[in-house]
């Protein structure tokens, strides 16, 4: 799958978000990564940024995005067809919104998100 497929599979991943959670994301950007970082090489997604849960009400003024990174090559290791890219992409996709939010991966994992 090329980068520009692969990055319209996320775009579908992402339609797929509930809309009233894409609604209470703040300051967040999702983007589109190659390869994982060389410490984790299987890595399929990464949040970057300080979560809501976090945040004060001078947090924001001047921040930068919090940053969801979707990874390409990983990703596609895994994955048999654009189909399954899609919904591999779409569970990374929550599972990395779930971070910006708050939620860790121990409380993922209890919800079946891991």
């Amino acid at each position: 799958m090329s980068r520009e497929e692969f990055e319209q599979a996320v775009g579908d991943g992402l339609d797929r978000v509930p809309p009233e959670l894409a609604a209470q994301m703040d300051n967040v950007v999702v983007l589109v990564e190659d390869d994982a970082p060389a410490d984790e090489p299987e890595l399929l997604g990464l949040y970057e940024g300080t979560p809501l849960t976090e945040r004060d009400g001078f947090w924001a003024a001047g921040s930068l995005p919090d940053r969801i990174t979707i990874f390409r090559r990983p990703t596609l290791a895994i994955c048999d067809t654009r189909e399954d890219v899609v919904e591999e992409v779409a569970i990374t996709v929550v599972h990395e919104i779930a971070h910006h939010f708050g939620i860790d991966d121990e409380r993922l994992h209890e919800l079946g998100w891991s």
